[in-house]
């Protein structure tokens, strides 16, 4: 297997993780929080404990208007923001479509189906996600908010490297190096937050034209999806998303279509993980209690969000 070889994922490998990594019915008929189940209270008491410092670090973007990312090659769809100024108050609108590869936001597990009219997460008919909203599997479902161990995987970092490059995708076998290199023994219910360095990568990159499907940005390598089945993992966050440049695995973005219709996991997309990074290496610590908190959208296929980190 390609975690264990160290060898990127064959098509066929590919093919078996949909059955090898299914978590269909593992908690119940009527399950509705995939791998959020493997966080309890015990884990969430235990990410309490790592708070010492009381120094708390968003992990979000700010929302894509057109005043902030205004470059339409990575920025398609821009926020509509107005503004209402009177002369004792002021007000705004915000309306945003937040999927894409800009906005930091929550998939719900009713975002990606099993294939084109095939089943969402838990054996469920893809026509409960209706124009008026998901019938199931949908945002609201997690209104209590996920409270868990966040863990940081610097590859950059461990590479020395600014950002991740093309040609050299984030594997499951570099975060277990990352793990041992400083020292984390990964727990079920972590949450696992893999910096590939956006930030760095627009920058160094600025005439980078993005294209998807399928994407053509570094990134994350699809055998990182049996790291986070092996580890009991609760939820998978990152900045740059899949790599591109991987073989044909006959989809646009491969680790989305496992980790959300078969193994029931979130995804924590287009977080923002500099500032994390830099606190992490100051303080010595690489783990941390993670608060999300989605917006009660009923029928959602997920939410913007401001992930917190506290040390």
């Amino acid at each position: 297997m390609a975690l264990t070889d160290r060898k990127p994922t064959t098509p066929e490998e590919y093919e078996g993780y949909r059955t090898r990594l299914n978590n269909w019915g593992r908690w119940g008929a009527e399950d509705q929080l995939g791998t959020l189940n493997h966080i309890t209270p015990e884990s969430r008491q235990r990410a309490s404990a790592l708070v010492s410092l009381g120094r708390t670090v968003s992990c979000a973007n700010p929302i894509a208007t057109r005043a902030v990312v205004p470059d339409e090659r990575r920025n398609r769809v821009a926020a509509d923001h107005r503004m209402n100024v009177g002369p004792g108050s002021s007000g705004d609108y915000i309306g945003l479509s937040y999927h894409g590869f800009v906005n930091t936001h929550i998939d719900a597990l009713c975002h990606i189906f099993t294939g084109p009219g095939g089943r969402l997460y838990n054996d469920r008919p893809s026509d409960l996600v209706t124009s008026d909203g998901a019938l199931t599997n949908s945002v609201e479902n997690w209104r209590d908010g996920i409270v868990t161990r966040g863990v940081l995987y610097d590859v950059p970092r461990m590479r020395g490297q600014a950002h991740v490059q093309h040609g050299e995708p984030v594997e499951g076998w570099h975060l277990a190096d990352w793990a041992k290199l400083v020292g984390v023994t990964p727990q079920a219910g972590d949450a696992v937050l893999i910096r590939s360095g956006a930030t760095p990568f627009w920058a160094a990159n600025p005439d980078f034209e993005m294209r998807f499907p399928p994407l053509n940005t570094p990134g994350v390598g699809v055998s990182c999806l049996e790291y986070l089945y092996d580890t009991d993992a609760a939820l998978l966050g990152w900045d740059l998303q899949e790599a591109g440049g991987q073989p044909d695995y006959g989809e646009g973005i491969p680790v989305h279509a496992i980790a959300i219709p078969h193994m029931g996991m979130p995804l924590l997309d287009n977080a923002n993980f500099e500032r994390l990074a830099d606190v992490c290496a100051e303080t010595g610590r690489y783990e941390f209690m993670l608060v999300i908190a989605p917006l009660v959208v009923n029928g959602g296929t997920g939410s913007p969000v401001n992930p917190i980190a506290t040390f």
